[in-house]
């Protein structure tokens, strides 16, 4: 019978491997679509509380102050959501399982990693290139990015390609990441939900400018260190980068994306962003790097090895404040 705690989550004397083993997860199981057409995702709860709420708060006839305040509040709905929701769990968890609670404790987290299934989405974009299927690789990138791509060439393409990848190494694994070091189940999940609000309704269209402003600026205050955490792990990871990186970082919209992906342009000598079409409209973004801009399949497999480099990196951080902690 396994010893119980008095339900405090205070750390075991024992070493607790919790987020070496919650990458360890997402890489041997990931989030498979057969799983995902059966029970969909953990976020997917996230997207059907902001949508509800969207629904109901943000109407046009509303005035702005009172849109903003109640997008406000549907953070705060979030974070007790996800974070309180997580933290109920995370000590039923340790209660029932004591000193054994931490591969459960991973099991639960793995899924707000992405490792897999970024790699996953990422990868065929550059087999359909290499096969000469322009239109298989802007529909394969097309799941991944929200630009217009039906008319991106192959460089257009392959660029849209590697600029996820960067970015999404902050979102989808840095982050989480180190929001479950430093607070566990709650703060990984209170992130993801944070994260999700963020690319639904932190938008600067003016149905979203004023209701979606707090789900943006708190995502940017989560970002802020994991962006730049990421971006220097794509540095060592590519032997280089540091200089476009520091240089070419804020040219980039948000305070957070522009790191990681000057990372990456600075790596592999490529220029990245520039101008993209939304919804048929061109935005006259400006370039991040000062390499090439014909991005070509090889690219985006030198950036996947980058990518898991630096993915390896991330398991060398957990493994070590595992072992201090």
């Amino acid at each position: 019978m396994p010893k119980r705690s008095t339900g405090s989550t205070a750390r075991s004397p024992m070493i607790e491997p919790v987020a070496l083993a919650a990458l360890a997860f997402d890489v041997a199981i990931g989030w498979p679509a057969s799983l995902y057409a059966r029970i969909g995702h953990p976020v997917g709860l996230f997207a059907r509380i902001i949508d509800a709420a969207e629904r109901r708060w943000n109407r046009a006839s509303s005035g702005d102050t009172t849109r903003r305040l109640r997008g406000v509040a549907t953070v705060l709905v979030l974070i007790v959501v996800a974070g309180g929701g997580a933290l109920l769990v995370e000590r039923g968890v340790r209660w029932i399982c004591g000193d054994w609670a931490w591969p459960v404790l991973a099991l639960l987290a793995f899924p707000a990693l992405a490792q897999r299934s970024l790699y996953d989405h990422v990868a065929p974009v550059a087999a359909a290139l290499v096969a000469g299927d322009l239109g298989a690789a802007r529909t394969a990138v097309g799941s991944i990015v929200g630009r217009d791509t039906d008319a991106l060439d192959e460089a257009g393409v392959a660029r849209a390609a590697i600029e996820s990848l960067a970015e999404s190494f902050c979102d989808g694994v840095a982050a989480p990441l180190f929001w479950l070091l430093v607070l566990g189940l709650p703060g990984v999940w209170a992130y993801k939900a944070i994260n999700t609000a963020d690319s639904l309704i932190g938008h600067r269209e003016r149905r979203y400018a004023d209701f979606g402003w707090a789900a943006a600026r708190f995502d940017d205050g989560l970002n802020l260190i994991p962006a730049r955490i990421a971006g220097v792990l794509l540095c060592v990871a590519g032997n280089g980068g540091f200089r476009t990186m520091w240089r070419d970082a804020q040219q980039h919209a948000s305070p957070n994306a522009g790191w990681p992906e000057a990372a990456m342009a600075g790596a592999l000598g490529l220029r990245l962003a520039g101008p993209i079409a939304y919804d048929g409209v061109v935005s006259d973004k400006p370039w991040i790097g000062a390499g090439r801009a014909d991005a070509t399949p090889a690219d985006i497999a030198a950036a996947l090895d980058i990518y898991r480099q630096a993915c390896v990196l991330l398991w060398l951080i957990a493994g070590g404040v595992a072992w201090l902690l």
